[in-house]
């Protein structure tokens, strides 16, 4: 079955080759995301939709949005050294949520969902957030940060729920979608 991933992230790109029955062409979304909605789950499943219809041409397209929320404030990804650090400050001792909507589409049939995963970071450790954010590797990751990143081993304290999800893409629930809806 062939499916186009409406994204550029490698981490997407990735995970989505988990489902080895697809075929996958990657086509990034230039979309301008606009949000209309106030809840966190509608808001990710709306910009997974946005991302999907806009490169879909009558295959099977899948559009994802990933966003990590903090005391219902989202946290993006930093634009700068000191909101890299100002991140992980908040972040750090505490449980934060991951959400991630997702939008399957053939442009006959849209079908929306998304995951929620909770991750735990350790306290607050200079030297090992000082060494992260160096790297440069927050700078492109909501939250500022990528749970696959050895750097931060010893951060991560505990991840409950889908762990794919955390990375940037639920793989179980898009499986789930794809063979209940598009098969």
């Amino acid at each position: 079955m062939k499916l186009t991933l409406a994204s550029a992230s490698p981490r997407r790109v990735e995970l989505i080759k988990k489902l080895d029955y697809l075929e996958v062409t990657v086509k990034p979304s230039a979309v301008n995301e606009i949000i209309t909605k106030d809840n966190p789950r509608e808001i990710v499943m709306e910009l997974a939709e946005q991302k999907a219809r806009a490169v879909c041409e009558g295959e099977l397209t899948l559009g994802a949005d990933t966003m990590v929320f903090l005391d219902d404030a989202k946290l993006g990804k930093p634009k700068s050294v000191e909101e890299a650090y100002e991140m992980f400050r908040r972040l750090c001792g505490r449980t934060h949520s991951v959400i991630t909507g997702v939008c399957l589409t053939d442009k006959s049939k849209c079908v929306t969902s998304c995951e929620e995963s909770f991750v735990t970071f350790a306290p607050y450790d200079d030297k090992i957030v000082t060494n992260y954010v160096q790297t440069g590797k927050p700078f492109d990751k909501a939250g500022g940060y990528g749970l696959q990143d050895s750097e931060l081993a010893s951060l991560i304290k505990e991840v409950t729920g889908d762990y794919d999800n955390v990375l940037g893409l639920p793989v179980r629930l898009v499986d789930t979608l794809v063979r209940e809806n598009f098969t």
